[in-house]
């Protein structure tokens, strides 16, 4: 019969495990292997099997238990991650009030928007058929500069208001969708930025087709924040029209298996294995696009038109550490800008004027 040394034991069991449920099921494995605590010269044959016999069955219950508390914790993942954003949802009324009550600047432009109903509605049928909802206005003086605008995860396009008042005071139309799963877009599950990117180009070609004129095409500017600015520089790696001329993205991820690990770690304290591996491959079955592979980093580095890169160096959420592995996998020509003290997607509100000045910079330089 073998001998195990107690104080080696427990030396392994602390090397190897990093979890309770782990750690049980090393203790009983070597327990059954070892035969310990079951060598004690107290007890008899009868005993040891009786004990062995149980070991057996724990691990058996324990084989059966853990994967599938795996499976139902990893799609309570993507449903707490991925499932449509109803908790949040607000009549579009109430979020104009938020908005303007959050960016008072804005409130005389958008006031005389909605009351003289220079803000149009638009209904789009997408490549999968389904039915996405945006919002459209005119430049103030007929033009073909054109910014469409992507608000970020569980928000819509009211959240892009303000970032709507910079292209407007521009002399710019504006374009704001609603996303797949968000506002009054259908949808059943959020794509965090990575299956929307082929709506984006849909969109680019309606922006087109309402801003043209006799004299040209459109000239396009695609600006994002947080999981719009993650789509922003996910569609940019893609083949884009020649008439869409820079992107602008504020606060995005390099992949959502990167924001989903920090999440994990933050909110829950819980590590990247072995959630957050079941949750992807679950994701991958169902909605065809794994969590490594929606990397905004990879689709990034294959965009060579221009691109402005902001973050806030408060940002936790995206941490703010994200922006240079993307800012440096971009090939030229880009610009970096850091927003002192700022949180996440706060960029706008500290730094409102700085804001402005240098998206108006940046893009003046490629649509005229």
């Amino acid at each position: 019969m073998k001998t195990l040394n107690l104080p080696s034991y427990h030396v392994l069991i602390n090397a190897k495990t990093e979890s309770p449920v782990n750690g049980i099921v090393v203790h009983l494995v070597i327990l059954l292997i070892f035969d310990f605590p079951l060598s004690t010269p107290q007890m008899n044959n009868s005993r040891r099997k009786d004990m062995k016999k149980w070991l057996k069955i724990s691990l058996l219950i324990i084989a059966i238990i853990v994967p599938l508390a795996l499976v139902g914790g990893s799609f309570y993942m993507l449903e707490y991650s991925l499932g449509r954003p109803t908790h949040f949802q607000m009549d579009e009324k109430t979020r104009y009030a938020h908005v303007m009550n959050t960016h008072p600047e804005i409130k005389p432009w958008l006031d005389s928007l909605l009351t003289h109903h220079l803000l149009h509605d638009t209904v789009v049928t997408m490549q999968n058929g389904e039915q996405h909802f945006g919002v459209f206005a005119y430049a103030p003086q007929p033009s073909r500069k054109t910014a469409i605008l992507l608000h970020g995860y569980t928000d819509t396009h009211a959240n892009m208001m303000m970032i709507a008042h910079i292209y407007a005071k521009m002399g710019y139309n504006v374009l704001l969708p609603d996303h797949h799963a968000h506002g009054q877009s259908e949808g059943k599950r959020i794509q965090m930025g990575w299956k929307e990117r082929k709506d984006v180009l849909r969109w680019m070609a309606i922006a087109d087709s309402l801003f043209s004129d006799s004299l040209g095409h459109s000239e396009q500017v695609v600006h994002g924040i947080s999981m719009g600015a993650a789509l922003t520089m996910c569609v940019s790696g893609e083949r884009t029209p020649d008439y869409v001329k820079c992107f602008v993205e504020d606060c995005g991820y390099t992949s959502v298996w990167d924001e989903f690990e920090n999440e994990l770690k933050v909110q829950f304290g819980l590590p990247a294995f072995p959630l957050l591996y079941t949750a992807s491959v679950l994701n991958k079955l169902r909605d065809g696009w794994s969590f490594q592979e929606a990397s905004p980093l990879r689709q990034v580095a294959k965009c060579h038109k221009p691109m402005l890169f902001i973050h806030g160096d408060k940002d936790s959420y995206v941490q703010t550490k994200m922006v240079y592995p993307l800012y440096k996998a971009k090939p030229a020509p880009k610009q970096l800008w850091i927003g002192k003290g700022s949180k996440h997607a706060e960029s706008y509100q500290d730094h409102r004027k700085e804001y402005s000045e240098l998206v108006r910079n940046f893009v003046s330089q490629y649509i005229h």
